[in-house]
């Protein structure tokens, strides 16, 4: 048996990338189903050939995570791609992505895409300087003008990425820049909609010919935090997590309860009105799920 990385699942077969950079069509065992194994792209497998002819998963080893919307295994990090213009730029939403990327464990760079078509610099810059604060790492770029290539090319070397973000911001042009003869489809945004279609059918880890392997993902506008618990929730909120056990309650949730230290750092500005806000939205949202769910 040899060791390799599952890059693309299509039909109940999956492509395994072996150490010598072959890449084989599998099949999994039938115990796969009755254990009901699950195999997912990113996945390290062991496989083998017993009759010379087809190639069989026999394993799938420990993952260290699992991106559950869209299905990707043992990801390093996580690039959201938000575009200042069509579509605008939704904190609300980035803040949701956020959250999730944060519950993977994963680092987490934001890129902020169509910068060509901001209206005002200053907006985009404010935008930055907020995120740099929190502690994100940010980029700007424009991918029809190739503004800002480069450095995200860097930061894709050497590492399994997730391209995640909404429809029609222009994950796959990004794509087809970094990388020439991709040739991925790419998606129109819809003049009625002003909503991107779902050009991106499935999920594929793609080798870069300077490093690295990268996912595109199908473009999506909701994503539910079905996983989280109201206790989980303020560490994946880093400003809130750096002060947490300051408030005078053990277990405050920094919502109704008195002398609480994030509300008290959001009255003096330290963290931002809206990243609050997306905080109770996501408390709020995931309580009453649970409630119902009783």
């Amino acid at each position: 048996m040899v060791e390799g990385l599952v890059i693309k699942a299509i039909g109940g077969f999956y492509y395994v990338k072996k150490g010598n950079g072959e890449v084989v069509e599998c099949r999994a065992r039938g115990r796969f189903r009755k254990e009901n194994i699950n195999i997912y792209v990113g996945d390290r497998v062991l496989v083998n050939n017993p009759d010379s002819k087809t190639w069989v998963v026999e394993a799938v080893l420990q993952r260290k995570n699992l991106m559950v919307r869209p299905p990707i295994a043992n990801i390093d990090q996580c690039i959201l791609v938000f575009s200042i213009k069509s579509p605008d730029f939704n904190p609300f939403l980035l803040d949701r992505f956020l959250v999730l990327a944060e519950h993977l464990q994963v680092n987490i760079v934001i890129c902020l895409n169509k910068i060509d078509l901001a209206d005002n610099k200053e907006e985009l810059e404010n935008i930055k300087e907020k995120y740099n604060k929190i502690g994100y790492k940010v980029l700007t770029i424009s991918a029809v003008e190739k503004i800002g290539i480069e450095p995200f090319k860097a930061i894709l070397i050497d590492k399994i990425s997730v391209l995640a973000g909404p429809s029609g911001v222009g994950k796959s042009t990004l794509l087809n820049i970094i990388q020439p003869g991709l040739s991925l489809k790419t998606g129109e945004l819809s003049e009625k909609l002003r909503k991107g279609r779902h050009t991106t059918r499935h999920v594929e880890l793609i080798e870069l010919e300077f490093g690295g392997l990268i996912a595109d993902t199908p473009g999506f506008s909701y994503l539910e935090l079905d996983d989280i618990s109201p206790d989980q929730l303020p560490y994946l909120f880093p400003e809130i997590k750096r002060a947490q056990g300051k408030c005078k309650f053990k277990g405050c949730r920094h919502f109704h309860e008195p002398d609480c230290e994030i509300k008290k750092l959001m009255d003096q500005c330290l963290i931002y009105s809206e990243r609050y806000e997306s905080y109770i939205a996501f408390l709020n949202e995931i309580c009453d799920k649970r409630r119902n769910l009783q």
